[in-house]
């Protein structure tokens, strides 16, 4: 029921982006704010005690195990009720932070009724249960001894205490002796108590009260990620849901009415919200950041246009310099790929945009007459072949991926995890991260990764160096099997790489690069006990279910190379195999089923989650590599470093070293362009290098890598920080990888002084000097 017209959503969306919401949708909700409060602070989902029967209140709508449902107190808080809204400013309505709500409340006692450890049960009943409004309905019991809190008292625990004297009471004298027992014997413990701090805002209380069923919230100094209290807490009060709810109709109500002065002439508040809109866009305008962005905006789209006026033009100057003109769009439309923040425009449309300002140039201007030829057709049907072989391999891979994850099939590998040290645990995540990423994307693997760092670490620091160290991890990985990495992927699909010889001669390099980055990130973690006070839990069955979609998923993953190998049939006809059975594997299981409750666990729902947009970059920009393959510029760009760089080994690792600063994609792309598979066959020591190079290379730095970026998102991890905590680990990881590869294949290949010395002094040289840029 909308009470209000939020434009700014929390959690899935970006803070700042802007939704608009129908007019006839906010009147809806200023009519229905009034039944949708008493709805929310009265209905029996938000009581919830009065809703159950006596023998099912064992459990306390204050126990963290109401928490199982759904996706978590914390993504409930970030999808629930918008923090800003139209009618309120910022700090009020459902924005309002608990400090204000619970000073304005008119509730005596901080919202609760203080009782001792060894009061009475129907002593402490009695007391939260008066008719006067001012009277708390809630008692927080403290220990006798210390003052520490014991836990929480309500409506619910009274029934749950009725239901125990009524299962064991069997006399009057039995029954009459239970109304002398203790509260602490009988409330909920303050471990399973729903709690938020100063600063969480309405929406986010609303949110989690309706997440654990409960209809009052401890509001305490500092409170875990998890809505718990922690050790060193200081309760300063108790929320219900009626104060909440109260003071945000409170707020709009006086919004409306400021409204209502601020536009006499407006009799609609409809009308009055779209001039407010109009007067707040225009204080938004003269802000002079506002104002900076918008020059480089106007500035961008002012070259777009005079760029497709120079097209339509049909300039000669572009039939003349249409090489100079082909290397201008492509660095423009890289500056803007990383540089899309700025300009505010997503990369993939960017990336397809310079696709076609390519292929439009070479095929009208490029050694043509202004109209493509026969043979230029050919060559882009070729280009989308090769391409879209890759985007349908992606495709399917990640829904199998997505379909595994709804099932929590990944909970075999959160299960596996015990160990209460740190440094156990960083070596012990960081190895699993290791495997999962040769068998799903590396992209995928660092998400599940991080979202169980953050129920196991609380301290964000520890969190960040660890998401760290699964960056590392996910990207050395992906290097040494088929399916990892969408650099290696490419590379095999262009038989540029076959699988046997990429699995056996890059798992040891690839290996040594996790170790060395280990080993030299593992002196930043610090034991201490906070493993031990973590939110993991203890581990829980997988539904037989869960374990036969996370089986066959990861079969249908790991069979693609054999069948591809068996048949010799392109690789992303095999994962589209793969994607039918778990499609018809999953529709069988839930055969005759609700259908809204297994909707989401279903193939079509996974195909909807999707990075749309990831899978239409790739293609943008690995279209926009073909056509300076066809043109010949990459060939030109490979004998330029031919005679300027003394060998491929270090060809190979400038192209590594690139890919911390921009995307592995393109350049193993331009790559595959730039030599040829007749001159470095299949399986060359080239390729297993910039496989190699540009897979690991991506972790020096953050920007580097499709899972340091994620990284970015998902733990707000800096470029500065990053640089400073983990380059040096993954640079130090990377060039003992390269060193490894260029051992082993010369002891493979004989020759080992001769080919192991000369590049090894080089990468000591290069890697010294990397050192010192970073100190």
């Amino acid at each position: 029921k909308g009470t209000l017209l939020p434009y700014r959503s929390v959690g899935t969306e970006s803070s700042t982006r802007k939704h608009k919401m129908s007019w006839r949708f906010a009147l809806q909700g200023l009519v229905a704010s009034t039944y949708v409060i008493h709805s929310l602070a009265f209905s029996p989902a938000m009581k919830g005690w009065h809703t159950h029967t006596a023998s099912q209140s064992f459990l306390s709508v204050h126990s963290k195990k109401n928490k199982s449902r759904g996706s978590g107190l914390r993504q409930s808080s970030s999808s629930g009720i918008s923090e800003e809204c139209l009618f309120t400013p910022e700090g009020f309505g459902f924005s309002s932070p608990m400090n204000r709500i619970l000073n304005s409340s008119p509730i005596a006692g901080s919202g609760y009724y203080r009782a001792s450890a060894t009061q009475e049960v129907m002593e402490v009943m009695n007391e939260i249960s008066q008719r006067e409004t001012k009277t708390p309905d809630v008692a927080l019991v403290f220990n006798d001894d210390d003052g520490s809190l014991v836990g929480i008292f309500t409506e619910r625990d009274f029934i749950n205490f009725s239901s125990r004297r009524s299962a064991l009471a069997n006399t009057e004298e039995e029954s009459a002796s239970f109304l002398l027992k203790p509260v602490s014997e009988f409330c909920t413990p303050a471990s399973d108590i729903i709690a938020v701090s100063y600063e969480s805002t309405a929406s986010q209380a609303i949110a989690a009260m309706q997440q654990s069923e409960v209809r009052h919230l401890v509001v305490a100094d500092a409170v875990s990620k998890e809505f718990s209290l922690l050790k060193d807490s200081t309760v300063e009060g108790v929320v219900s849901m009626q104060d909440v709810m109260f003071q945000v109709q409170q707020d709009e109500r006086l919004s409306l009415t400021s409204l209502r002065k601020k536009y006499p002439g407006l009799k609609s508040p409809i009308d009055q919200m779209r001039e407010q809109m109009k007067s707040d866009a225009n204080a938004l305008a003269r802000d002079p950041e506002t104002s900076k962005n918008d020059i480089i905006k106007y500035g961008a789209a002012a070259a777009f246009l005079a760029s497709c006026g120079v097209f339509l033009s049909q300039s000669g100057w572009l039939h003349d310099n249409a090489q100079i003109a082909m290397i201008a769009i492509f660095i423009a439309g890289y500056v803007g790929i990383i540089f899309e923040e700025v300009f505010e425009l997503n990369k993939a449309g960017i990336a397809l945009l310079m696709s076609t300002g390519l292929w439009v140039t070479y095929a009208d201007f490029y050694q043509s007459s202004g109209v493509a030829s026969e043979g230029v057709l050919e060559q882009l049907k070729e280009q989308l072949a090769e391409v879209s072989d890759i985007c349908f391999f992606l495709l399917a891979a990640s829904a199998i991926v997505e379909v595994v994850d709804a099932h929590q099939g990944f909970k075999i590998v959160t299960n596996s995890i015990t160990t209460k040290s740190k440094k156990t645990l960083f070596w012990t995540i960081g190895f699993i991260t290791f495997f999962l990423s040769a068998i799903l994307n590396n992209l995928t693997v660092t998400i599940v990764m991080v979202s169980l760092l953050r129920k196991i670490i609380e301290n964000d620091e520890d969190r960040r160096l660890f998401g760290a160290m699964v960056v590392i991890a996910a990207n050395a990985g992906g290097v040494w099997t088929p399916i990892g990495d969408v650099t290696t992927t490419m590379l095999w699909i262009n038989h540029n790489l076959s699988t046997v010889p990429t699995v056996t001669e890059l798992f040891i390099p690839s290996l040594v690069c996790l170790v060395g980055s280990l080993f030299f990130l593992e002196k930043q973690v610090e034991e201490d006990n906070s493993l031990a006070e973590s939110n993991i839990g203890e581990p829980s069955d997988l539904a037989a279910r869960g374990s036969l979609v996370f089986a066959s998923g990861i079969l249908s993953l790991l069979a693609v190379p054999v069948f591809s190998e068996l048949t010799g049939l392109p690789p992303y006809l095999a994962m589209l195999t793969g994607l039918g059975v778990i499609w018809g594997l999953t529709d069988a299981i839930h055969l005759g089923e609700d259908e809204e409750a297994t909707e989401s666990l279903k193939v079509p729902a996974a195909l909807s989650k999707l990075d749309t947009a990831g899978i239409l970059f790739f293609l943008g920009i690995l279209m926009s590599i073909g056509v300076l393959d066809k043109s010949g510029l990459l060939k030109d760009l490979a004998v330029f470093l031919n005679e300027n760089l003394p060998s491929q080994d270090i060809i190979a690792t400038v192209i590594g070293l690139a890919s911390a600063l921009i995307d592995n994609v393109p350049l193993v792309a331009a790559t595959m362009g730039m030599y040829d598979l007749t001159e470095f066959g299949t399986d060359d020591k080239l390729w297993q290098l910039i496989a190699l190079c540009a897979g690991t290379g991506g972790s020096i730095l953050v920007i580097g890598s499709a899972s340091g970026v994620a990284l970015m998102g998902l733990e707000k991890v800096d470029f500065l920080w990053y640089t400073k905590k983990a380059s040096i680990g993954a640079a130090v990881g990377y060039f003992a990888g390269i060193g490894a590869y260029l051992a082993q294949n010369a002891i493979l290949n004989g020759g080992l002084l001769d080919n192991v010395l000369p590049p090894a002094m080089a990468m000591v040289e290069s890697a010294q000097a990397m050192t010192g840029l970073f100190m």
